[in-house]
């Protein structure tokens, strides 16, 4: 009996000894970001301006109903990282030429992070 108290001691110190390590929640992902400025019915059912709103384009391969309007894609909002700026936007458009990494920001979110002249930047990305 003491021998197994002991082996479990031992098993529990060996599993927990990384967990201090461990990130509270997943890690950042890497992607791109380019931006668009157009104003009409967004994908998911808004009319959106993406010239004065907070907002995102992403790839048609992350909504997943056969009705965009209702697709629970539309409900999520992402953080966007680039150069220690931050800025979260909600999902109310697709970008069709986008992959799951490239994100079509609004205008006015891409001015948060980087001048329009830079066109598309490497950035670090993770839903909220």
């Amino acid at each position: 009996m003491k021998r197994s108290s002991l082996f479990a001691a031992a098993l529990c110190a060996i599993l927990f000894a990384g967990v201090g390590n461990a990130p509270a929640f997943a890690a950042a992902k890497s992607g791109n970001a380019t931006y668009y400025n157009l104003s009409g019915a967004g994908a998911c059912g808004d009319h959106i301006n993406a010239r004065t709103q907070l907002l995102v384009a992403v790839s048609d391969s992350w909504f997943g109903s056969g009705d965009p309007n209702n697709d629970p894609i539309c409900k999520k909002k992402l953080k966007v990282t680039y150069g220690g700026k931050s800025v979260t936007v909600s999902v109310k458009d697709k970008c069709p030429g986008c992959s799951k990494a490239h994100f079509d920001l609004s205008e006015k979110a891409f001015k948060k992070l980087a001048p329009l002249s830079r066109g598309n930047i490497d950035i670090k990305w993770e839903w909220k």
